[in-house]
């Protein structure tokens, strides 16, 4: 039971409840109720079960005698009363509250006490404060601390380090005894102001104080303080007292010594934080010059039978130490409080004279420290929504690196102009700083080489940011509700059935509305988005516009075909298309299709976007927007995100720049970030092309838009990629069946934890009186109607539509060309401009280019220059990349020509038409991204020839992903269908293993189902009517064509102007002589070599007929030719080995058509290509050729 002794200075408050509840026990609370009940009495106040039974224990009161007045028989004369003195007029009795504290006040003059005094500076304490308030400031329910806060805890944390203080003095049986108390229970004189004016104390208790880390003793702080402020105190609040703090300083008081109650062995007090009184009145900029602050004094006022002066002493020496920061008291607290910086230290002040070499010194350090904000104040922002790391400062970060100390806070220095300022204190300059680069937004610039491009940014951010309007945050709240309800809608719909879900990054939805928003407001037309399967679904609900009901259906299995999106492929990898309403206006979004391949879809998305922007001409970079978002594992892992990067500054590439958003989860699968790449960042591959990086906590959902529009805006004014990385988390595996904890367990319990970024930011805009609970309540229970609407919808039968298929047949198309037309071309790509330099090695050249037609020599390059222009008058694009295509890899295409003496650049197929229709690119050096970008580019304009030519054709190989997933299997996936030419050099001349063959193979085991078109000409005209063809034939298929080496000036292969101007291509070439007893059928270069030899021979009995088109097989053809041929002997030439090239895609088909097998003459099967010496090439060749012949 509580001791009513032990309450100490309270024990008014017990006094004057006990009476409310002799009155009305219904007018106390129950806590006061049942402490009465069990005995609890004011001291002089006897037990009693209950003022009922009181009452009844009390006699009745007399009523009065008349007669002479004596006293009833029953009553004792009382012995005649002391004549009191009688009281001054101005005297006014101590009764009730203030009676009991002057009983108190004496009581405590029995207790024989003694007091310590230190003054201790209050400077570092302030700056630590500041820092601590200001970050609980950007929190939706932050709250404050005050200096009475962090000096009561470093009271605590003494008494943890000296327990002997925590005591007091007690006799027993008459005996004096010290009562070492197990935990400090910190009592708080709290001062209250009555209803009558009046002042009272009551002096409530932390329980245990000793045994919380800092933030659960600001809470319990506060706890105490609400309840005693609303009259919610019981009795337990009194109980066990050992140490009390007293803060004065409030009122002004410098210092005091107050009584020490009998029942404690300590009270601490707290004076106010002020100058010293000479100071007082002192120019500010003065005392900041001398490095005068603030002082605070603390007085410890001990009951001297338990306490000596010198444990006295050394308590308030540690409290000192501690509010100077030593043993890492400031660290704790920031830790405790979730304040992911490190504090202020206390340093020694050195303030040389102004214009001296050292203040020189100096302002040239505030410049440093300028100037590493700005490359590293990243490193200490609050990025990690779930804090895994503690904060560290880094050297070049902290202003002690300087020599600054936290005197120098209150100097002006030079600023180089932030905020347009000349001069500025130094910690206004941090703060800025600060506010600019390390809160919930770091910043990655400095590595850019444009001045003006630095100064943008630093014009935006080093500024007072505007604030989120009401309705901005209606709408961030808005976008969050339908992230996050998707998301659980799907999870409690479809149980363990991957998704690959958003939870953990929610705030992309937000982003992604305030970047389209921004692009509505610039007029744009559209935007396209390129994204892998993380957060797909959501995108496509929330964003694209995809009805949910579809979705659905999809998880349910019911692919429709024939609709938008394909038939094919899993839910999480479909495209779609839609419009997206923002508050400014519409606009166009799609989401392009992408297979699992991590960032394959990057280099596709851009020639998606660049193909609409062509198409819309000048200024079509203004008018759609790319974005990218990728995973960080993947951003930092796949080399094609470099490839994409390096596209995006040139010419025949660039998109006025691409907004890249980095999903950065830090788990890739189950790889944590430490063992996923060597970089400190997952975005620092961005660096290569000087993007700006913006880091941004995605729990901060300001932030995020905030970074978004940033982000546009830097897009807009440099047309550049920027880069946002989103650090967030994963709630759940890499799907939703995973288990993540297997392999991060730390990460997983604080997920498990943490509420998600919806709930945070609805308390932050409760908390702020921005919206009730209620309202946004009623905002997600809409959206989760609409989501049980589409479910319930997604159960219907439904009707599926029959799939529009458009025909298959191929109308053959008009390929050959009038020769006036092919006059015009010629003459118009071989006048050379006047005063335009031909390089002397190329005159020859275009002469006979010139009079190619007339000379009957139309060689390869001439064909394809005649095939592209004729394209081009048609009014058929033409778009032709690879590497070093502009002049050919053999020196033979001489597209463009560069002026011999000024280095002026002449591309005459460009210059053919008004309107520029034929584009010859060269690309960087790269296969994956360039295919990548060209089959994008194809996908987006059906109508244009778009054609990516390899160096060599094995160069492909580094394309593989997009040849296997994209242009092979696009078409089945997706119903997205290409027109994608690839032109690879292919041919047997000795060159080596990887110079050799285009693996023929490779491409014709991905065939089927009428994929593609394979084919290899072996002449300049077949070439020419390829070429037109796949321009003009429906529908579009991606086309393999194995070009020339040699053969490009190989004059057996070129064709006179009749070829070009009758004919068509022709899939296989027949070779008329209907009594030759061997027939060798073949493709490509190795025909020249076979009919050279029957040439040489004189062998008339075989046929060499010419398998131009590889695929689709021409088998109509074939069985004609088998008709023909119905006993001649049957073989198949090829340069490669047996185990490559087409023999083992044409051998079964031959067998079938022809009724018998057909024998293989070429290089035996081998793990590589070719040989690497060019004699036993060459005798490998030879007997070949032979055995095809029969030799």
């Amino acid at each position: 039971m509580f001791e009513t002794s032990r309450a100490g200075r309270n024990d008014w408050l017990i006094e004057e409840m006990y009476e409310r509840y002799l009155d009305s026990p219904q007018s106390v609370s129950e806590e006061w109720r049942r402490f009465f009940e069990n005995g609890g009495r004011p001291d002089g106040h006897q037990a009693s079960a209950s003022p009922t039974q009181a009452d009844q224990a009390r006699p009745p009161a007399a009523p009065p005698q008349a007669g002479d007045g004596s006293p009833p028989p029953s009553a004792q004369p009382a012995p005649p009363a002391r004549q009191a003195d009688a009281a001054p007029e101005n005297a006014t009795p101590l009764r009730g509250i203030t009676g009991v504290i002057a009983e108190r006040m004496d009581e405590s003059l029995a207790v024989p006490t003694a007091t310590s005094v230190r003054t201790m500076p209050a400077k570092l304490l302030e700056v630590n404060r500041r820092i601590l308030n200001n970050h609980l400031g950007r929190l939706p329910d932050g709250g404050k601390v005050s200096f009475t806060h962090i000096i009561g805890w470093a009271v605590v944390k003494a008494l943890r380090q000296m327990p002997e203080l925590n005591v007091s003095f007690a006799r027993i049986d008459g005996a004096p005894y010290a009562l070492r108390h197990p935990h400090v229970n910190l009592g708080l004189a709290i001062d209250l102001e009555r209803p009558d004016g009046s002042r009272v104390l009551l002096v409530p208790n932390i329980k245990a104080a000793d045994q919380m880390e800092f933030r659960q003793f600001w809470l319990a702080y506060e706890d105490v303080v609400r309840k005693t402020r609303a009259n919610k105190l019981t009795p337990d609040d009194f109980a066990g007292t050992t140490v009390t703090l007293t803060n004065p300083g409030t009122l002004g008081t410098l210092q005091s010594v107050p009584r020490l109650m009998p029942d404690q062995g300590l009270i601490v007090g707290v004076g106010a934080i002020t100058y010293p009184p000479e100071y007082q009145a002192a120019d500010p900029e003065h005392l900041a010059r001398q490095g005068i602050g603030r002082v605070i004094t603390l007085t410890s006022t001990y009951d001297h039978r338990v306490i000596q002066g010198a444990q006295s002493g050394e308590l308030l020496g540690r409290i000192h130490s501690y509010l100077l920061g030593e043993d890492g008291f400031y660290d704790e607290i920031f830790t405790s409080m979730g304040v992911p910086y490190t504090p202020a230290r206390w340093a020694i002040d050195d303030n040389p004279p102004v214009g001296s070499t050292e203040w020189i010194a100096k302002q040239a350090n505030v410049f440093r420290l300028i100037n590493a904000y700005r490359v590293r104040g990243h490193l200490i922002a609050d990025l990690d929504p779930l804090r895994m790391e503690p904060p560290r400062m880094y050297e070049e970060l902290d202003p002690l690196s300087y020599g600054f100390t936290i005197w120098d806070l209150d100097r002006e220095f030079a600023t180089g102009g932030i905020l347009g300022t000349e001069t500025m204190k130094l910690g206004r300059i941090l703060s800025i700083l600060r506010d600019a680069y390390c809160r919930t937004i770091g910043i990655e610039y400095m590595h850019i080489q444009e001045p003006e491009q630095k100064r943008w940014i630093q014009e935006r951010v080093e500024v007072e940011q505007r604030p989120i309007t009401s309705e901005e945050r209606r709408r961030i709240l808005h976008k969050l509700n339908e992230a996050e309800a998707f998301e659980a809608f799907l999870h409690t719909k479809y149980v363990g059935q991957k998704r690959f879900g958003l939870e953990g990054a929610e705030s992309l939805i937000p982003l992604l509305d305030c970047i389209l928003t921004s692009a509505a407001q610039a007029k744009m037309d559209s935007a396209v988005i390129g994204m892998a399967h993380r957060g797909r679904l959501n995108v496509l609900a929330n964003i694209i516009g995809k009805p949910p009901a579809r979705i659905f259906r999809e998880f349910d299995g019911d692919l429709l075909p024939g609709m938008e999106g394909g038939a094919d492929d899993v839910k999480y990898h479909l495209g779609a298309k839609g419009v997206y309403q923002t508050p400014a206006a519409p606009i166009e979004v799609e989401v392009v299709a992408n297979p699992s391949h991590l960032e394959a879809v990057d280099p596709v998305l851009e020639g998606v976007a660049r193909a609409k922007q062509d198409k819309l001409g000048s200024g079509g970079s203004d008018r759609v927007l790319p974005i990218l978002l990728h995973g960080d594992a993947a951003y930092a892992g796949q080399g094609v995100v470099v490839e994409t990067h390096n596209l995006s500054q040139l010419p025949g590439y660039r998109t006025g720049g691409t907004v890249h958003i980095v999903i950065n989860n830090r788990v890739g699968f189950t790889t944590s970030e430490e063992e996923a790449r060597s970089s400190h960042y997952a975005t620092d591959v961005a660096k290569t092309v000087q993007a700006p990086i913006f880091h941004v906590n995605a729990d901060d959902p300001e932030a995020v838009v905030r970074v978004g529009r940033l982000a546009f805006a830097f897009r807009q004014a440099f047309h550049k990629d920027v880069v946002i990385d989103l650090v967030c988390y994963r709630r759940r595996g890499h799907n939703e069946s995973d288990e993540p904890s297997y392999t991060q367990p730390l990460m997983y319990k604080k997920i498990e934890a943490h509420p998600s970024v919806r709930k945070l930011y609805l308390e932050r805009l409760v908390s702020s009186g921005e919206m009730s609970r209620e309202e946004c309540d009623r905002m997600l229970a809409e959206y989760r109607q609409l989501l049980d609407a589409a479910f319930k919808s997604s159960r219907e039968p439904t009707t599926v539509p029959a799939r529009v298929v458009e025909d298959e047949r191929e109308t053959e198309p008009e390929t050959a060309v009038d020769r006036q037309t092919l006059d015009y071309i010629l003459d118009r790509i071989t006048d050379v401009p006047e005063g335009f330099t031909v390089h002397p090695k190329l005159v020859r050249m275009i002469e006979q280019r010139r009079s190619a037609l007339a000379d009957g020599q139309v060689d390869w390059a001439t064909a394809e220059a005649l095939a592209f222009g004729s394209l081009a008058l048609q009014g058929v694009p033409v778009r032709l990349a690879g590497e070093d295509s502009r002049r050919g890899t053999f020196s033979h295409r001489h597209a463009e020509l560069v002026d011999y003496e000024t280095g002026e650049r002449w591309a005459p197929l460009e210059q053919l038409t008004d309107e520029t229709r034929v584009r010859i690119v060269d690309s960087l050096l790269s296969e994956f991204a360039a295919v990548g970008f060209e089959y994008g580019y194809s996908i987006e304009w059906p109508e244009a020839l778009v054609i990516w030519e390899a160096q060599y054709g094995d160069f492909a190989n580094g394309a593989q992903v997009i040849i296997d997933q994209f242009i092979a299997a696009g078409e089945a996936k997706w119903n997205q269908r290409s027109g994608l030419t690839l032109l690879l050099p292919h041919g047997y001349e000795g060159q080596g293993p990887e110079h050799s063959s285009a693996r023929i193979e490779r491409y014709l085991e991905l065939c089927a189902g009428n994929n593609l078109r394979v084919a290899q000409p072996a002449t300049s005209g077949q070439y020419f009517h390829l070429l037109r063809r796949q321009a003009l034939t429906r529908p579009r298929k991606p086309l393999i064509v194995f070009t020339p080496k040699s053969m490009l000036r190989n004059k057996a292969s070129f064709v006179t102007a009749d070829a070009l101007t009758s004919g068509r291509f022709e899939p296989l070439v027949v070779d008329h002589r209907p009594h030759a007893t061997r027939v060798v059928l073949c493709t490509g270069k190795v025909f020249h070599d076979l009919d050279a030899r029957r040439r040489e021979l004189g062998l008339d009995h075989v046929a060499i007929h010419r398998v131009a088109q590889l695929y689709p097989a021409p088998r109509k053809a074939l069985e004609e030719l088998a008709a023909v041929h119905s006993d001649a002997e049957l073989v198949w030439c090829q340069e490669e080995p047996e185990n490559m090239g087409a023999w083992r895609f044409m051998w079964p088909i031959l067998r079938e058509v022809f009724g018998r097998e057909p024998r293989y003459a070429g290089r035996a099967a081998s793990g590589s290509p070719a040989t690497g010496s060019l004699k036993v090439h060459l005798d490998q060749q030879a007997k070949l050729v032979d055995e095809a012949l029969g030799v």
